[in-house]
């Protein structure tokens, strides 16, 4: 008879359980395995009305558990399961309840551009809380000012430490610039030029029509980029516009060549299209969302995020620190 693992036991009486929502199950499941335990059972399924129903099918009483769900499209749907998940974890007497979310969903819209219009990251973060978690985590936030929409202890994964280490077998070190595909993504450039070798920096300054979503239009290179391997370092790449004109413009002013890196790969049509003729010698996302058959190609390249959230994970449970995991980083 197989034994089914589906809980960590501390010394101090504690149990680490993981359960995950529909929208990306392989990831769950990826993780489940880092840590050497299986999901917690869940049943769930949608009516006739698309009305959603969950129960966990052993009990959590007393768990320290640990919801997943990264908010891949359907977005409302997968973030609906999730918020009805700590639900009954909260009316199951879970003693902890963490959130994780490794694309968290409506984090673009994070501040007003125009007046009548909601703040809906904050939203879901006040969603997340009232319906049970106690904590929140996930990788690489839109932006930093995200982390004070939560109340209550956010753990801002970094998913650079595992891209990094993939492209510096990618580039010539002594040789590469780094490229923000916009002036609000700076910072987490120059972090990119350090981890680098303090790689020189540059960026495309653009112009985005607030009143259109997904449409914006590079213009010029500032930076020097002429005879360098270029990486252009992005936290996530929707239908491909903008990464697509980035790439064009770089190339244009010279580059030697263009390495697309980001953390989140929506990858929205015509995305692939795009990202495939764009002129890139390779795009790097991670698999904190689910990229099907449909949305690859040769030029893809996809690495795995689920020994971070793991260790991440483990360092919770035991009362560890994240952020030591990015030291040098932060």
């Amino acid at each position: 008879m197989v034994e089914h693992i589906h809980a960590i036991h501390s010394s101090g009486g504690k149990d680490l359980v993981l359960a995950a929502g529909r929208g990306h199950m392989e990831l769950a499941e990826a993780v489940a395995a880092e840590l050497g335990i299986e999901l917690l059972p869940v049943s769930s399924y949608d009516f006739a009305n698309t009305e959603t129903y969950v129960r966990f099918g052993e009990s959590i009483r007393g768990a320290d558990l640990f919801v997943l769900q990264s908010h891949t499209a359907p977005v409302n749907q997968w973030l609906m399961e999730q918020l009805l998940l700590l639900d009954a974890a909260k009316r199951a007497s879970a003693k902890r309840i963490t959130a994780v979310t490794p694309f968290l969903a409506y984090a673009r819209q994070d501040k007003k551009s125009r007046g009548r219009e909601p703040i809906s990251a904050r939203l879901v973060c006040d969603l997340l809380k009232t319906a049970g978690a106690n904590r929140l985590m996930s990788v690489d936030l839109h932006t930093a000012q995200i982390q004070g929409f939560f109340d209550g202890p956010l753990d801002h994964l970094l998913a650079m430490p595992i891209l990094v280490d993939y492209v510096k077998t990618r580039v010539d070190l002594d040789n590469v610039a780094v490229v923000s595909p916009d002036a609000g993504r700076i910072r987490v450039a120059e972090q990119w030029a350090n981890q680098l070798g303090r790689a020189p920096l540059a960026f495309v300054h653009k112009t985005r029509d607030v009143t259109q979503p997904n449409v914006s239009h590079a213009n010029r290179i500032v930076g020097e980029v002429a005879g360098r391997e270029c990486v252009l370092v992005d936290d996530l790449i929707d239908t491909g516009g903008t990464i697509a004109e980035a790439v064009k413009v770089i190339l244009d002013s010279g580059a030697k060549s263009v390495i697309v890196v980001a953390t989140h790969g929506v990858l929205s049509p015509p995305a692939t299209d795009r990202l495939s003729k764009c002129g890139a010698s390779e795009v790097v996302v991670t698999n904190t969302l689910p990229i099907s058959a449909e949305q690859k190609w040769d030029g893809l390249t996809v690495l795995n995020i689920a020994p971070l959230l793991a260790r991440a994970i483990k360092a919770i449970f035991e009362d560890g620190s994240v952020t030591s995991i990015f030291e040098g980083i932060y």
